[in-house]
């Protein structure tokens, strides 16, 4: 029996957890006793992650890029197969390029979005929601975002799209599998100023014509709390949903955005 508020004895898989928020999580989780399998495309990040964690055989890398079906469901497998469980889902793989406003988003930049980010998430879900239910227990949680809430920027409606598509993914899953120990909840993060968004936000900026410190400080600048988002906000949250003192707690989109949406 796992003691409220601990993950000890759990076994979680997080997408794309060599660094940034799904890092923060991986580092989270550990700190409350759970074995961790973190993933990424990059085996030298991995590795590194590994490293950098120091936590032995509580943590281990599986090389997945969250755009292949193939890659997010042996994901999946592996933890089944080696640890013989798999208890906390955290999909956090996500983003866009191609900014434009719709009148000008190209077929690659919608399909992209939608791949890396809707369809993975309902793929890891899928794959992990098996071995939840044969163990009777799970935890399904969902990175999302505040801009799933709202549709106020330009030039990124590809991601607002898939943005409000996963949060009906969570209600829908909530939904079907609330009565069998299985819980599934969305973390509607601010802007986060980590590597990801250093890589993409520029292009985003540029799509807007101003600079990326301008577009960042505009996050900071619409938040309650004139701050911009941090992963171990995120990551504390994280822990929480993934614990069972979250049991209570699903089928809900959680804002940690310093109170910028407005719901």
């Amino acid at each position: 029996m796992v003691a409220t508020g601990s993950l000890d004895g759990r076994v979680a898989v997080i997408t794309g957890s060599t660094r940034s928020i799904g890092r923060a999580i991986a580092e989270a989780f550990l700190a409350h006793g759970a074995t961790v399998v973190i993933s990424g495309r990059s085996e030298l990040k991995g590795k590194q992650a590994l490293e950098e964690l120091d936590a032995g055989d509580k943590a281990v890398f599986h090389p997945c890029d969250a755009n292949s079906q193939a890659d997010i469901e042996a994901l999946a497998d592996f933890t089944a197969e080696r640890f013989g469980r798999l208890d906390i889902w955290v999909n956090n793989v996500g983003g866009t390029s191609g900014f434009a406003p719709v009148h000008q988003l190209s077929d690659e930049a919608w399909h992209d979005a939608l791949n890396l980010n809707l369809n993975a998430y309902f793929y890891g879900t899928r794959r992990a929601l098996p071995t939840m239910l044969a163990g009777g227990w799970g935890r399904v949680i969902n990175i999302s975002s505040v801009e799933g809430k709202q549709a106020n920027k330009p030039a990124i409606s590809h991601y607002i799209t898939n943005k409000h598509a996963i949060h009906g993914l969570t209600k829908a899953t909530a939904f079907e599998y609330g009565t069998q120990g299985i819980t599934c909840n969305a973390i509607c993060p601010g802007a986060v100023d980590t590597d990801l968004m250093r890589a993409a936000g520029p292009a985003a900026a540029e799509a807007e014509g101003i600079s990326y410190e301008e577009w960042l400080g505009r996050f900071a600048e619409h938040a309650a709390t004139k701050q911009i988002t941090t992963v171990e906000q995120v990551a504390a949250v994280a822990s929480l949903l993934a614990s069972d003192a979250g049991a209570g707690i699903t089928g809900t989109l959680i804002s940690v955005d310093g109170g910028t949406a407005q719901w």
